[in-house]
């Protein structure tokens, strides 16, 4: 039931403030295949995630349970209250018939009015007033963003399972049963430890009246054990006679008796019911596709057709040329290198790849990210190294990236890349920055891209300052840890053999397709 609750508590809020931005969501629920619903789903959990809803309903529901506990405690209280009330402190005698509408009243008047409820085709706990208190009560307990947003997509998903009506009535049976306990409890131990004499009075019946209604009353008690006083006794309980100990002990046993089974049982009957239909008709729960805010997702979860490449029809001028290797098709389990956002002077690759890392380029366009993100989902690299621009400050968007790549990725890390001297004043026409200031902004930066990494759950250890011990921990080779100093990593043996230029330019022109180059 969680899992509907925040599809839709997620609906609402779209349908009230707009669609979230669901592209990583709405991507990772195709590749999760299965029915449309659950795409819906399962994009509700990934997006309950990111925007916190989950935390939410956490909230309200530690509330809520916090708001019953209150609400039980009170119950408990007042139904102890009920019968100390009824039966006084034993100075004066007890009128039977007060005592009895004290203990019963007001337990079977909402309790028939719960019933009548099923004659009103309203869709709310109507009848289940304790229900509804609860509701208010946890809605003034639970304050906070998107707060309002659980209890009503929680009522709107119970109200068309059929099942709101039944859950409420089920709270306010549990609580009635709390406070009719409770004055059980209460009346057996006054009745134990003080002496109690039992009366009714009359000014206008006669004593065949009374002498009916015990008989009515006391017959079904009687029948599961109850005693229920003689016709002499009733008669004689007038309150002008007094009577023996034996005489009141028979009434107190019927006074109990008739809260037992009058009020008491129903309520355990009728809570049984509402629990046993709620937990029914949400067994069977299922997610509406029709509802609006889920059926405009249709086209984007469940698309008709998906596209495989194929061109338009050739025009006139129309001439084909080899191109740049495009993101796709990366085989499962492979190391990639991608550069992000990077300055077009960056040198790339940062270093000499080994034959097991795949150079995917610099990717910086909306198209090339939508297409690297469509393949990573399809087949999610073992190892992922992305190399960052540290000579700009790291903003949200750059950060949620990288961490979307980490998420479709067996193991990620960063190489902070740094500009070339002057490189981006120079390409201003502005004066480069003094040595020392430009230490100082750089350090800064990397500081402050080392924060927001750590912050996006990335380990220390895997950002990186010096692209050969990047470079051979993407190819899972043994290399010194980064020195920030840059001392470590020019005194280190190179993880993989090194090769000249002119090597590796002919090592480029041989590997590279369509260049037509030979060695």
């Amino acid at each position: 039931m969680r899992s509907h609750w925040l599809a839709e508590t997620i609906r609402l809020r779209e349908s009230l403030w707009g669609p979230l931005e669901d592209g990583s969501e709405t991507r990772r629920a195709r590749a999760a295949g299965g029915t449309f619903a659950d795409r819906l789903l399962y994009r509700a959990q990934l997006l309950g995630g990111r925007e916190k809803l989950d935390t939410v309903l956490d909230r309200w529901t530690a509330m809520a349970r916090l708001s019953l506990f209150i609400m039980a405690v009170a119950a408990v209280i007042a139904g102890g209250a009920a019968a100390l009330g009824a039966l006084g402190d034993g100075n004066r005698s007890v009128n039977i018939v007060m005592a009895l509408a004290t203990l019963l009243g007001l337990n079977l008047l909402t309790f028939l009015f719960w019933l009548l409820s099923f004659g009103v085709s309203a869709g709310s706990g109507a009848g289940a007033w304790l229900g509804e208190c609860w509701l208010w009560l946890t809605r003034r307990l639970a304050r906070g963003p998107d707060a309002a947003l659980a209890p009503r997509a929680l009522i709107e998903l119970l109200d068309r399972e059929r099942s709101l009506r039944w859950a409420m009535g089920g709270i306010s049976h549990a609580l009635w049963i709390l406070a009719l306990g409770a004055a059980v409890l209460v009346m057996l131990a006054l009745l134990s430890a003080r002496r109690y004499g039992f009366n009714w009075e009359t000014t206008l019946l006669t004593p065949d009246t009374f002498v009916d209604l015990t008989r009515m009353l006391g017959w079904l008690p009687a029948r599961l054990g109850f005693p229920t006083p003689t016709e002499a006794i009733i008669r004689a309980s007038d309150g002008l006679q007094t009577l023996p100990a034996s005489a009141q002990a028979l009434w107190s046993g019927w006074l109990i008796g008739c809260l037992v089974v009058y009020g008491l049982l129903p309520r355990l009957a009728a809570l049984t019911i509402s629990l046993w239909m709620v937990r029914m008709r949400m067994g069977a729960i299922t997610l509406d596709p029709t509802l609006p805010g889920h059926a405009e997702l249709r086209d984007r979860l469940m698309p008709a057709s998906l596209p495989t490449g194929v061109d338009s029809a050739p025009t006139d001028g129309y001439q084909t040329r080899i191109t740049a290797p495009q993101v796709s098709g990366i085989p499962p389990g492979q190391a990639l290198l991608i550069g992000l956002e990077l300055p077009p002077d960056t040198p790339w690759p940062p270093s000499a790849l080994p034959a097991s890392v795949i150079d995917m380029g610099m990717i910086d366009s909306g198209a090339q990210r939508k297409r690297l993100l469509d393949s990573l989902q399809d087949a999610a690299p073992a190892r992922v190294l992305l190399g960052c621009d540290a000579g700009q400050t790291p903003d949200r968007g750059t950060i949620a990236l990288i961490a979307e790549i980490a998420g479709l990725s067996g193991t990620s890390g960063i190489l902070l890349c740094e500009r070339a001297s002057g490189g981006a004043s120079a390409s201003r026409g502005e004066p480069a920055p003094t040595p020392m200031a430009s230490h100082a902004g750089e350090a800064s930066r990397a500081g402050a891209w080392r924060e927001r990494l750590v912050a996006a759950g990335f380990e220390p250890e895997r950002i990186h300052a010096h692209a050969d011990a990047a470079v051979a921990w993407l190819a899972g080779t043994v290399s010194p840890p980064d020195d920030t100093s840059g001392t470590a990593a020019e005194n280190a043996t190179p993880a993989f053999p090194d090769i000249s230029a002119p090597e590796r330019t002919a090592t480029r022109a041989r590997t590279t397709p369509g260049t037509g180059a030979s060695s």
